[in-house]
């Protein structure tokens, strides 16, 4: 039996590393990842790593987009927020689990690129906004679930604010050039930390 693309990925880049929720394998199987990149790298959309978009922008690597996913935890009735929408791809992985997918962007390109291939996808539960990420969505606060797809030098405290109680967050943390990936759950007041290792992302840009 010959497996495709997206089914070798599945096998050897998220399952062989842990990536293991069946609601979060189901969701990848759902989405297709190659309408969510450039077309000159549409065969390459199951490959082992990131992929340039538009705006010098990213798709990030299948196995970070599993690793964040999983840990976020996403029930169906959860209110999830997404900083950074970018290609969109995230963005269509969270819709397969939640009914109620927030997701923001600071780039008009990106935004309205992602939306229309959410949109012709058939994605109705989504929610776009086009902003600075850092500050949230602080009146449709608070969310469940946030995850954040860029790095930011600390944990931005607007995203810490909006987050529910017995929530969760995923951000990475860190330079320009590595980061640590951190899950935030939020108890009671209290955040703890967990810190999944090192990853790479491009910038959280702020503004000043």
């Amino acid at each position: 039996m010959e497996f495709s693309a997206k089914e070798q990925m599945i096998e050897q880049q998220l399952i062989a590393r842990g990536i293991r929720n069946k609601s979060v394998i189901r969701a990848f199987f759902n989405v297709p990842r190659e309408r969510f990149t450039l077309k000159e790298y549409e065969h390459l959309a199951y490959q082992d790593g990131p992929l340039p978009i538009d705006h010098e922008q990213t798709i990030s690597q299948p196995f970070i987009v599993g690793l964040m996913t999983q840990a976020l935890d996403v029930k169906r009735n959860h209110k999830v927020l997404e900083i950074g929408t970018g290609s969109g791809y995230q963005t269509a992985i969270l819709a397969e689990l939640s009914n109620a997918v927030y997701t923001v962007e600071r780039i008009n390109g990106l935004h309205d690129k992602a939306k229309a291939v959410l949109d012709a996808l058939g994605y109705t539960t989504i929610q776009f906004f086009i902003g600075d990420g850092a500050k949230g969505l602080e009146a449709y606060a608070p969310f469940d679930r946030i995850i954040v797809t860029a790095a930011a030098r600390k944990v931005p405290e607007n995203l810490v604010k909006q987050l529910a109680n017995h929530g969760k967050m995923v951000i990475p943390v860190g330079g320009s050039w590595f980061q640590d990936l951190l899950v935030l759950t939020k108890e009671n007041g209290t955040i703890t930390t967990e810190n999944l290792g090192g990853c790479r992302f491009v910038p959280l840009i702020e503004a000043r």
